[in-house]
């Protein structure tokens, strides 16, 4: 069996006033330390706050407990102060641990400047929409902190509206690829191995011409994108949206399927998608909604017979965008549609109830 690796504890510095280090030492009388995990002393709320957690990380289990219980049971007129304070790092990310489930506290914590980054990525990823909101707002935390963008990608809170202002901080155009500009069309591919290659650094750079290169060729796209995998999983998720517009189709495929909505959202507004890939795509059960949602709101893309035939009977595309193509389809395929078991039944439903109305059954 493999020995594991110990990461030893960080060290954190707190700046305490003469009074409350004089309770809170390692070396203070044992009573006086369960005194003050108490929180029986008369301290400005943020001090004592402090206070009950540099001792919910003393050596004796009593006061270490005590004092835990204590700074997470502080009232409502000490708690805020010390949420929306000058709080030190540390003490906010035990709090944003400990009220994970009181959206009011995670909001004050969100906000407040003091908090460090890795703390903000974990409320990126709590289920609390007004929270994600607040920190998506947030350009230079994002920029700063990939973990963040990983986070709220991978929320289920996190609509489109959200993934097209992320995508705008990161310079990535979120319209429909019809509307995008000729310029970004016809970068070269050596301009975009070159921009690739700065993106990716030293390491990753090298494979850049594979992951632009276009090929007209019919290729085993299994096997491709087997050599592409391990690569892109390397790949920080700013990596990935970049590569998500300026990459070929063999990284398009992989990416549209990433498990971070947003890299996936990059991929499928990239200027190069064809409408080949879009069938695809719209057939797909292995895309998140916002793809196929993206997919079903193109009015180019969906002109396309097949993809309004695939989006309809993909049990995976959202339910209002898949019926609202199903009155273009064939006869044939609605009584295909009506027949089959893998098309939700409120489709199948109302490929019946279309085909009644024509007489047709």
């Amino acid at each position: 069996m493999p020995e594991q690796k110990r990461t030893e504890p960080q060290k954190i510095s707190l700046t305490l006033s003469p009074q409350a280090e004089r309770y809170s030492r390692r070396d203070a009388p044992r009573e006086a330390r369960l005194m003050a995990a108490r929180g029986a002393l008369p301290l400005p709320p943020l001090e004592l706050a402090t206070v009950l957690f540099v001792l919910h990380h003393d050596p004796d289990p009593e006061v270490k407990d005590t004092a835990r219980v204590s700074l997470e049971s502080l009232p409502e007129s000490v708690c805020e102060p010390v949420l929306s304070g000058p709080a030190h790092p540390a003490l906010l990310a035990h709090l944003a641990h400990a009220f994970r489930d009181n959206e009011e506290r995670l909001e004050k914590i969100a906000l407040n400047p003091a908090t460090n980054d890795t703390t903000i990525a974990f409320l990126a990823a709590q289920p609390f929409k007004q929270i994600v909101d607040i920190i998506s707002n947030n350009q230079e935390r994002m920029l700063r902190a990939p973990e963040i963008v990983d986070a709220l990608g991978a929320n289920p809170l996190t609509g489109r509206a959200v993934i097209d202002r992320i995508l705008s901080f990161l310079g990535v155009r979120t319209e429909a690829p019809e509307a995008e500009a000729d310029a970004e069309k016809e970068v070269s591919e050596s301009e975009a191995e070159a921009a690739l290659r700065a993106i990716l650094g030293d390491e990753l750079g090298q494979f850049a011409r594979e992951l632009i290169a276009e090929s007209d060729e019919e290729i085993d796209l299994a096997e491709v994108e087997k050599n592409l995998y391990a690569l892109i999983q390397k790949m920080s998720v700013f990596q990935k949206i970049k590569l998500g517009r300026m990459g070929n189709r063999e990284a398009r495929s992989l990416l549209i399927r990433d498990r971070n909505k947003i890299v996936a959202m990059a991929a499928i507004t990239s200027p190069k998608i064809t409408d080949n890939e879009v069938v695809s795509i719209a057939q797909s059960r292995n895309v998140c909604d916002d793809v196929l949602r993206a997919v079903s709101n193109n009015r180019e893309w969906t002109k396309n017979y097949q993809v309004k035939l695939a989006l309809t009977t993909n049990p995976r595309c959202p339910q209002a965008a898949a019926l609202k193509f199903i009155n273009y389809l064939q006869d044939k395929d609605l009584r295909h549609m009506m027949r089959s078991k893998d098309v939700p039944s409120a489709i199948s439903t109302h490929a019946r109830r279309i085909l009644m109305k024509k007489g047709k059954l």
